[in-house]
């Protein structure tokens, strides 16, 4: 059994990949995951139970009985616990840290006989055993055995010409009111939700590839959408990422390597 800290669409990647390989897949969340590409990441089990990402089905799970159900009827099983208390319960052979919070909140290389980590914020060989490369272009999903992956440069990467535009942050704190659902296609200047008095408006012509859910009490600055500007990709809404596979790629490699198989 391997456990997975985080559940947002690029662990969603990882997890998706372990188990059409077979592996059984423990998710650990935060009690208000805040991911934004929510028709593609398993944290939405946590608001509705169940969620399904490309023919896969995650389940909430409260008990240790409820993971076993789960697992039995070939679903992978979601617990909300952020402090991941259940990694000692559970004994998992693997301990996959995707929370991608660019540091380490807890995970240590003690926790499990293998543990492996996403992104920056982590050295191999010190906090974790191994670091996957989180970040675009020749290294991403790179195994790391020795020292950490790029460091975060905060801006997303470049789409249809499109960089840090894409990605858009809260102005205000507050509930926000969604004005347009994942998978619309919206205009420049079109209100895509409102905060109080503040209304985030859209910066181009675009798919809305990512939105927070409606309702939620955002931070000033957090992140509550993505747009894509390439209108034809629309299904990308629903779908796992290219970027989310590579780096599943890697995180199977260290698997295998380390000789801890499904089934």
């Amino acid at each position: 059994m391997i456990i997975v800290r985080g559940g947002g669409d690029l662990a969603t990647g990882t997890i998706h990949k372990l188990h059409q390989c077979g592996y059984t897949v423990l998710v650990l969340e935060t009690a208000k995951p805040t991911a934004i590409r929510r028709k593609a990441a398993f944290s939405e089990a946590v608001y509705d139970k169940s969620c399904m990402v490309e023919g896969v089905e995650c389940r909430r799970a409260d008990t240790k009985q409820q993971c076993i159900q789960a697992w039995e009827e070939h679903t992978v099983a979601l617990m909300i616990d952020p402090d991941g208390q259940m990694i000692k319960e559970m004994q998992p052979q693997a301990l996959v840290d995707a929370i991608l919070a660019k540091k380490n909140l807890g995970t240590k290389k003690e926790m499990a006989p293998l543990t492996v980590a996403l992104g920056p914020g982590f050295c191999a060989g010190s906090d974790v055993d191994y670091v996957i490369e989180t970040k675009r272009g020749h290294r991403l999903g790179r195994v790391i055995a020795q020292g950490s992956a790029l460091p975060n440069t905060g801006v997303p990467g470049v789409i249809g010409g499109y960089g840090a535009q894409r990605v858009i942050h809260a102005p205000a704190a507050g509930k926000i009111c969604v004005q347009a659902d994942i998978g619309s296609i919206v205009k420049k200047g079109q209100v895509l939700a409102v905060i109080g008095d503040a209304s985030i408006c859209v910066p181009f012509d675009g798919v809305l590839r990512g939105m927070i859910r409606d309702g939620f009490d955002v931070e000033q600055g957090l992140k509550i959408a993505d747009i894509d500007p390439r209108i034809g990709e629309k299904e990308n809404c629903t779908t796992i990422s290219d970027k989310a596979r590579c780096i599943a790629g890697g995180v199977l490699e260290v698997l295998v390597k380390n000789r801890i198989y499904a089934g």
